[in-house]
């Protein structure tokens, strides 16, 4: 599903989907990005498996954020899904992720009110500007299980814990 401009943007903010063009490029990698806090806050990891247009899995990344709250945990995954694609010369992303917040927050929808969110957000922004194509779209959680047990893994490992999340 493409993103397209939202009448929901905040006055005085870029939307960031009314440069970009609605339909796929040729090439673009897709992420799958799941953050999560243990008690929110509590201990808190993101895990991102990122895969080429066909579906063929290419990365899969993960990082323990120490103490932490969830929505911190998912900005964190987005923005190391789009550092990876910036990094190895990608110019178009396609970004699947099972929070709703996250993803109505970048579309400009609902406002960041959160300070740290807030600058979390604008890091999002200025990512997502230096690329030529950008799609952010919501899942339920049961289509991130991947990712959703790379942040757990990653949430077991910063605790000392032996990962307890079945391989996929």
């Amino acid at each position: 599903m493409p993103s397209h401009p939202s009448s929901h943007a905040p006055q005085g903010t870029k939307d960031l989907f009314t440069t970009r063009s609605a339909k796929a490029p040729e090439h673009y990698l897709v992420a799958y990005s799941d953050g999560g806090a243990r008690g929110n806050p509590g201990p808190a990891g993101y895990g991102v498996v990122i895969k080429d247009q066909s579906g063929q899995k290419i990365a899969a990344l993960s990082e323990y954020l120490g103490h932490q709250t969830n929505n911190f945990a998912e900005y964190q995954g987005l923005i190391a899904a789009l550092v990876y694609a910036l990094d190895h010369g990608h110019k178009a992303l396609r970004v699947i992720s099972d929070s709703e917040l996250l993803v109505r927050q970048i579309k400009g929808i609902y406002k960041v009110k959160n300070r740290a969110l807030r600058e979390l957000h604008s890091r999002a922004k200025e990512l997502i500007a230096r690329l030529d194509w950008f799609s952010i779209e919501h899942a339920l959680r049961e289509h991130n299980r991947e990712a959703d047990r790379l942040a757990n893994a990653a949430m077991d490992k910063g605790m000392g814990r032996a990962s307890t999340a079945p391989k996929s």
